[in-house]
């Protein structure tokens, strides 16, 4: 499977992304952490209108193989939930970085992506040498 690591996107060291609009960040799990998780059969998410602090657990991922924490990427409030892929979550492998969508966050502080690693960044942390 040909992994891709979209330029537009911001990543964290577990997984998550981030595709900042002003200040709503989209929050996903990456093509990657999904290929390692293998078929997803369950996704716990908070509720819109629930506060994100950042590097907290914000949720679970399940799959065949394991149970996976996910984090907050940024400090904010959940102002939407995809719904969607809550209902399907074998669906993430699909569409990861378009449909696939987990959250939308109204971003408290915009330097919380500081420390987020850039897409070559973050395939170089992933994929090493390979």
């Amino acid at each position: 499977m040909s992994l891709e690591y979209p330029e537009d996107l911001k990543y964290l060291d577990t997984h998550e992304y981030v595709r900042l609009e002003g200040e709503i960040a989209t929050i996903g799990i990456s093509a990657f952490a999904i290929d390692q998780l293998g078929d997803i059969v369950f996704l716990e998410l908070p509720e819109v209108g629930d506060a994100l602090t950042k590097g907290e657990v914000m949720g679970t991922v399940e799959s065949v193989k394991a149970v996976e924490e996910l984090y907050a990427a940024v400090s904010g409030t959940v102002i939407e939930r995809n719904d969607a892929i809550v209902a399907a979550p074998e669906q993430l492998a699909a569409d990861p970085y378009g449909e696939g969508w987990l959250l939308k966050v109204r971003v408290a502080n915009l330097n919380d992506l500081d420390d987020a690693l850039s897409a070559a960044e973050y395939r170089q942390q992933v994929e090493g040498d390979a």
